[in-house]
């Protein structure tokens, strides 16, 4: 059979292809499913990230292991929940109301389930009452918000009101993002965290749930 180790190495190289043949293989020689996303996935994805910001890898290399990632995730998904494998933590992103942009958005939910997240993608032009609806779900949740327009930006502050108005604030962290968004901002709106990449946006995440 196929080396479960290899696994780590597909997703690091991007090779969707092995990364599907690889999990599977696994699978069906009886490897726990936990035991590849905890020993291979997350750890592949980390090292992604940390290449990321070491200027070695760039976003093409971080789409294309997110990618191979996805593929083996998409396999691994219905086994873990099989086997009541408890998600690192709920995130739910959604680029805010008036603003199409998603290429940043999409990226961060991909870096953000391979380092173990539950992502509840919420697409584009999404208003301040579905961030909500949303939170509301499940106790805990992170809301990640992304933005490319100044022109839209301000509707980050439009869903912190809301997650207010609603009582969900005490137990829903924000966490804002994208081109014209700066940590100065992220404090003026009352954001919990501010991140400008995708790969610092899975370790704020992680901070964000402890």
């Amino acid at each position: 059979m196929s080396d479960p180790a290899q696994l780590y190495d597909a997703i690091l190289t991007g090779n969707a292809k092995q990364a599907e043949e690889v999990t599977n293989a696994a699978l069906a020689a009886g490897v726990n499913p936990t035991e590849l996303l905890g020993n291979y996935m997350i750890p592949a994805m980390d090292e992604v990230g940390k290449r990321f910001e070491c200027n070695e890898y760039f976003v093409p290399e971080l789409l294309i292991a997110a990618r191979a990632m996805k593929t083996a995730l998409q396999i691994l998904t219905p086994k873990l929940a099989e086997a009541g494998t408890e998600a690192a933590g709920r995130v739910v992103i959604g680029t805010v109301q008036g603003d199409l942009h998603d290429i940043g958005k999409n990226l961060v939910a991909s870096m953000l389930e391979g380092g173990g997240f539950e992502v509840v993608d919420l697409g584009v032009d999404v208003p301040a009452s579905r961030f909500v609806e949303a939170a509301q779900e499940k106790n805990g949740t992170i809301v990640a918000l992304s933005a490319l327009l100044t022109t839209t930006m301000t509707q980050m502050k439009a869903v912190i009101e809301a997650l207010e108005a609603a009582g969900l604030r005490g137990a829903t962290k924000v966490m804002v993002g994208g081109a014209p968004i700066t940590q100065q901002y992220a404090d003026e709106i009352g954001a919990d965290g501010y991140s400008d990449n995708a790969s610092a946006a899975v370790a704020l995440a992680r901070n964000l749930v402890k």
